[in-house]
């Protein structure tokens, strides 16, 4: 008999890993242990190391109620389990989508035009066949001011979710650790519908709060770069373009939350007969939908937040051009009055020599009498001319 989860609603919190692992054991028990993986219990930075985790995971509830999982590199080895279960969830990581992943789909009893069509868009899609459902929503992966936008597909048949995703995508390891608390929870009173779209959400969720845990990462990354910012020394041509990295960040990141918005309104407003048209159901989308458009608003402020240091980079060149003008300036002044105060006696002396003005020795007084006081009176009017025109500006910023 399994250990009942103490946790009472549909998206329960998560458990600790010595739970799970006596669930686990207490499962296996059940069953006599025959073909069970080991219970992985392991932090967020292990999940991220793909060597240590099995690409298939398989998690079932079956009609009995019983929770069963399985961890396999072969798709084939979970058709027994979905088989006989009542809901079921497939997630798989592909190296191709247009091989391997259509493989996967159609081994596991999906159209070829359900998952060709919903491949052919780059970001999110949404297609409706009738008794099967594709989503494909984007999961974003931010590095530094590198932003990607990977697909996340989902596949809907039946009992079954399928995700398939790119070794790029870590966010479901979280969610393969605790499936048996979420399948569990699934089964209170609800109709296959509601079980399925209940699923299906739960699914959405744990990719959006993914999604979103990266634009704190960008906000950290731009709080850093703010420093830089605050600084009037820092140089232009290393600003400018990290500003541009980081406006080009923020438009990746919109543009992948404005997918997963349009793919959610397809869902909501789809009438797709898998989906549950439970008010409650359609209400929990709708919330989904909300708390998308809640983190665009607050991306779309951090876009403003950069607009505005590009304002203060073009005011920091603005200052720096003035400075070195007000520098010329100053320079183009003093060569002015300098310049006049050795070109007027040099002159003077260079015409009076001539001997048409019949200078002598004994007007040697006379002689450099005339040539200081022009020198002064030149240099003096070349002063006040300079000053006139403001060539000698008073401070250099």
């Amino acid at each position: 008999m399994e250990t009942p989860s103490p946790q009472s609603s549909d998206f329960p919190e998560l458990e600790t890993p010595q739970l799970l692992q006596m669930q686990g054991s207490n499962a296996a028990t059940s069953r006599g242990g025959a073909n069970r993986c080991p219970t992985y219990a392991h932090d967020d930075s292990q999940a991220k190391d793909y060597g240590l985790e099995i690409r298939g995971f398989c998690a079932a509830r079956m009609s009995n109620n019983e929770f069963r999982w399985t961890e396999s590199w072969n798709v084939d080895d979970f058709q027994p389990l979905v088989k006989d279960a009542a809901i079921s969830w497939i997630d798989f990581v592909v190296e191709d989508f247009e091989k391997e992943g259509v493989d996967i789909a159609l081994n596991l009893g999906f159209s070829d035009s359900l998952i060709q069509n919903l491949l052919k868009s780059s970001r999110s899609g949404y297609e409706d066949l009738g008794d099967e459902l594709g989503i494909l929503l984007p999961a974003i992966v931010v590095k530094g001011f590198d932003v990607k936008i990977h697909r996340l597909v989902m596949l809907i048949h039946g009992n079954l979710i399928l995700t398939l995703h790119s070794t790029s995508v870590a966010r479901f390891f979280r969610m393969r650790r605790y499936a048996g608390s979420i399948m569990r929870k699934l089964s209170a009173g609800k109709s296959q519908p509601e079980i399925v779209t209940l699923l299906l959400i739960r699914i959405i969720n744990e990719n959006n709060s993914r999604n979103f845990d990266y634009l704190r990462e960008l906000e950290e990354e731009s709080d850093e770069f703010s420093k830089q910012l605050s600084n009037p020394k820092s140089r232009r041509d290393v600003i400018g373009p990290k500003i541009y990295k980081m406006k080009h960040a923020l438009i990746t990141y919109l543009g992948g939350l404005w997918a997963t918005i349009d793919a959610l309104n397809s869902i909501r407003y789809g009438d797709a007969k898998i989906i549950s048209d439970n008010p409650e159901m359609l209400n929990r989308i709708a919330s989904e939908i909300a708390e998308v458009t809640s983190m665009i608003g607050l991306a779309e402020h951090l876009s403003d937040v950069l607009s505005s240091g590009l304002e203060v980079v073009q005011a920091i060149y603005n200052n720096q051009l003035q400075i070195l003008n007000n520098k010329l300036a100053m320079v183009v002044g003093y060569m002015s009055i300098i310049g006049t105060a050795l070109l007027i006696p040099n002159t003077l002396a260079t015409v009076l020599a001539n001997g048409m003005f019949g200078f002598t020795v004994k007007d040697t007084f006379s002689f450099l009498s005339l040539i200081l006081l022009s020198t002064a009176g030149a240099t003096l009017l070349m002063y006040y001319a300079v000053k006139k025109f403001n060539l000698l500006p008073k401070k250099l910023s």
